[in-house]
């Protein structure tokens, strides 16, 4: 089941992140998250109004999360996100990734949200199939833009557009300036 996280979640979550850090450049923090830390996080996320998602097992375990995050604090930016998805060991290759993200991104679609990022660093064969999958597009690639583990890293970017292209502005915002101003 995926649903919205709640503070009950937040200690699962911290425990699927931190070996993120611990053991892979898969996250550049190179520090554990407590789980207030986090607690903070997903409050902030929600408080955003951006989703923050969990896939419950039947046995009630979270087995993997994925959020949304602003993807610059400037204005212009506001229809813009950042997408990242978690699984807990032992859970990659059971579809899970591919249900939490593609609800992820159905949920983002509601909100009106019109681009989607996903950061990856490199190399991510599984990350960059899971999001090609469901039509991400890389669009970018940095070298060594991070350092961690003694070692440089790269990060590729994906996009993938969620609302269809339009010359108009979107819902409640005014329309941009015309060219042919005199």
């Amino acid at each position: 089941m995926i649903r919205d996280a709640c503070p009950t979640d937040t200690p699962a979550i911290a425990a699927i992140y931190n070996p993120y850090i611990a053991d892979t450049t898969i996250s550049f923090e190179e520090a554990p998250v407590s789980v207030d830390a986090m607690r903070e996080r997903i409050a902030a996320v929600q408080a955003a109004g951006l989703p923050w998602l969990v896939c419950e097992g039947e046995d009630g375990a979270i087995g993997g999360y994925a959020y949304a995050t602003p993807w610059r604090v400037r204005h212009a930016y506001r229809f813009s996100v950042e997408t990242s998805v978690y699984l807990a060991h032992g859970n990659a290759g059971r579809g899970l990734g591919k249900a939490l993200l593609a609800r992820l991104l159905e949920s983002l679609r509601e909100k009106g949200c019109h681009l989607a990022i996903a950061g990856i660093a490199q190399p991510n064969e599984a990350s960059v199939a899971l999001h090609e999958k469901l039509g991400f597009v890389k669009v970018a690639h940095f070298g060594e833009v991070g350092f961690k583990f003694g070692r440089w890293l790269d990060v590729g970017y994906w996009e993938l557009r969620l609302q269809a292209p339009t010359s108009s502005a979107p819902p409640g915002t005014a329309a941009p300036p015309s060219a042919a101003s005199p």
